[in-house]
């Protein structure tokens, strides 16, 4: 189980724009999925890499399973079993796709465990399994391979930035059911940042995040109709009575 309690962020990036996370607190539970959304800016990819511990929070505290990991660097809580899937995925000069997939696996896996792992989020594996995981490959194709690595270990909690990103839709129709099957399967808890219909509808809880603070929190069924509209609908359709127009409830 993961608490953040009380998380406040707000320092000067390299450009000199602030990125501000103000009094955010929130949880996820063994084996829920966690959907976190909201505006460009809002301050979701900032959260998870406070998460992460990318970014030091300049206030408030971080628990996974009772321990305070906040003072944590980000190997520490690798090891405190955090997976972490970046929006833009790093690149490694020399670095096999295979070797990855071992070092993530935190042993050596088979041949046939990585292409498992590969063809789940979409990439034909002996076409990329010996390949370097460098500039010769496309943001899409370095987006997989990252997920997939996160997938080849064992996490107590899962965090995917924006998982989506640079995927075609076959690709990602694929990637939906390996989240249906880990959510099913409710071994890890998983926080997705996304702005997908289909992933925010998969979600057990939605947190909304604007302008760096949570303005909206709940079950999925309470959030989603709030978020696509869907409450003006019913309202409107609970309005028709016998063709004539009742009062609102």
């Amino acid at each position: 189980m993961l608490q953040a309690e009380h998380l406040s962020y707000d320092v000067q990036d390299e450009a000199g724009q602030p990125e501000i996370l103000s009094d955010v607190s929130f949880s996820v539970g063994d084996g829920e999925m966690l959907v976190i959304t909201g505006p460009n800016g809002g301050g979701k990819s900032t959260l998870a890499k406070v998460l992460m511990g990318i970014h030091k929070a300049t206030a408030g505290r971080i628990l996974l399973n009772g321990q305070d990991i906040t003072g944590m660097s980000i190997d520490e809580r690798a090891r405190s079993g955090i997976g972490f899937a970046f929006q833009q995925p790093p690149r490694f000069k020399g670095m096999t796709v295979r070797r990855l997939l071992n070092l993530a696996a935190g042993r050596t896996i088979s041949e046939e465990e990585c292409c498992g792992l590969l063809s789940s989020v979409g990439l034909c594996a002996m076409e990329y399994i010996d390949r370097e995981a460098d500039a010769t490959l496309s943001g899409g194709e370095m987006k997989r391979i990252e997920i997939a690595t996160v997938l080849a270990g064992h996490h107590d909690l899962c965090i995917f930035d924006e998982p989506e990103a640079g995927i075609d839709l076959w690709s990602f129709s694929m990637l939906i059911k390996r989240f249906e099957k880990l959510h099913k399967e409710k071994k890890e808890s998983l926080i997705l940042i996304s702005h997908q219909e289909r992933i925010i509808r998969m979600a057990d809880r939605i947190l909304v995040l604007t302008d760096g603070r949570v303005s909206d929190i709940g079950a999925a069924e309470e959030i989603v109709p709030r978020l696509f509209g869907e409450e003006t609908e019913a309202c409107t359709c609970r309005m028709q009575k016998g063709g004539e127009l009742c009062e609102a409830e």
